[in-house]
């Protein structure tokens, strides 16, 4: 059996390209980061900026962040009653305003355990 019997003889390439060249400033082109409005003040930036800009530079607080932030969402767990599954409780930890910047900052305390102190991390993992 050959596999070129099988196949379609004629192949369609598509492509998003636009054939006509417009200058970015003639197009009337709206980014899409702006369709979604900032809020005027954000409540958390500061406590965000701090968390995103702490530096993990201590081998014992690099150890206390990896230890007490946990690697995925201690809320999330299914209702088993006689083995049977009731119902499932989602992750939570998404609500959390600064959830990626805790998450970086354990992942940031565990590179540097790994990279600068040459320890084990697996037990973090």
């Amino acid at each position: 059996m050959k596999v070129s019997k099988n196949t379609s003889k004629k192949i369609f390439l598509v492509s998003w390209i636009s054939l006509h060249h417009v200058d970015a400033g003639e197009a009337n082109v709206n980014p899409l980061h702006n369709v979604a409005s900032k809020p005027l003040w954000d409540l958390f930036g500061p406590l965000r900026n701090w968390v995103d800009n702490f530096q993990v530079s201590d081998r014992l607080l690099a150890h206390r962040l990896c230890k007490f932030i946990p690697s995925q969402c201690p809320f999330e767990r299914d209702v088993q009653v006689f083995g049977k599954t009731l119902f499932h409780i989602p992750p939570m930890c998404k609500l959390n305003p600064l959830y990626e910047e805790v998450v970086g900052l354990r992942f940031r305390a565990m590179c540097y355990l790994a990279d600068a102190c040459g320890e084990d991390i697996s037990q973090y993992c």
